[in-house]
Formats: C-alpha cells, structure tokens, sequence
C-alpha cells in the first residue's frame, strides 16, 4: 500500500503496527502480515526447488514459459510447475523468485538445485549438453517419508 501526503496521525491512524518508510513523498507501510506473506513465499520458492526434480516458475499465457514446459515434455520430464497468474499468492511468490534470481522474467527453470534460467537459457542448455548432465546430477530426488503410523494401518 502507498500513501501519498503528510505523515499526521489521521493519515496513518490505522496502521500502528507496521514499518513505516519515508522515501521522498512517498510513505510505505509495511504491514505484519505482508512480511508474513513474503516470509511464506520465500519458503515456498526455497522448498519447491529443495524438493522437486524440477521446477519451472510460470504464466499460464508466457509463450515463453510454454516453449521450456514443452522442452520437458520432450524430454520425458515432469517439472513442478508453479502458475504465478494462477495462484493467489502468486505476486508474493513471483518477488520471493526475482530476489533470488535477480530477474523478474518467467519462466525460471531449476533443475536439481540449480538455476538454468530462462526459456532461452533452457534451450541452449539442451543443446549445448548441460540440461542433460543436471538431469542426471542427481537422480530423482527421495523425500523422507514418516513411517512411524505404519503400524496404525
């Protein structure tokens, strides 16, 4: 939220408690639960890519980011994909990927950990051999399961 004017108690009244930026003219106030929202993305964007194979962040109507899922089709691959345009906290998660990546461009392809980048940095990492040798890094990766109520069943 953007506030533009004086800093009087009527104007911020309602936001006691948050941050408060002085940019300028321009206040920001940031509230609790926005820095709970993008403490959540982070962990998300972290996690997705921790825990898949493969992750291609997305725009369900990018030709960009169809052109890479397309390439994993071909490839017999099945990346998690995540649909900004799709998901509520897509916006939240979409800046949680830029600060990380230093690009706001989707998609973002990460493969075993490891970011390739973009549609074109995707493709020429097919081509060039790279793809290949990240998809094979690391064979599928396992994740622990709790096998402690197996006895309940």
């Amino acid at each position: 939220m953007v506030l533009f004017g004086s800093m009087s108690g009527r104007l911020l009244g309602g936001f006691t408690a948050g941050i408060i930026v002085n940019v300028g003219l321009v206040v920001h106030v940031v509230k609790k639960e926005e820095k709970v929202i993008e403490d959540n993305a982070t962990q998300f964007v972290n996690d997705a890519i921790a825990v898949n194979r493969v992750v291609v962040f997305s725009k369900s109507y990018c030709p960009y980011c169809q052109r890479a899922k397309a390439l994993f089709k071909q490839l017999n691959e099945e990346p998690y994909i995540v649909e900004l345009d799709l998901r509520e906290d897509g916006a939240a998660i979409h800046q949680a990927l830029q600060k990380l990546v230093e690009r706001r461009t989707v998609p973002q392809v990460f493969v075993n950990g490891v970011h390739v980048g973009g549609a074109d940095d995707t493709v020429a990492a097919q081509h060039s051999g790279r793809l290949k040798k990240l998809l094979k890094s690391r064979q599928a990766k396992s994740i622990p399961v709790d096998r402690s109520h197996d006895s309940e069943l």
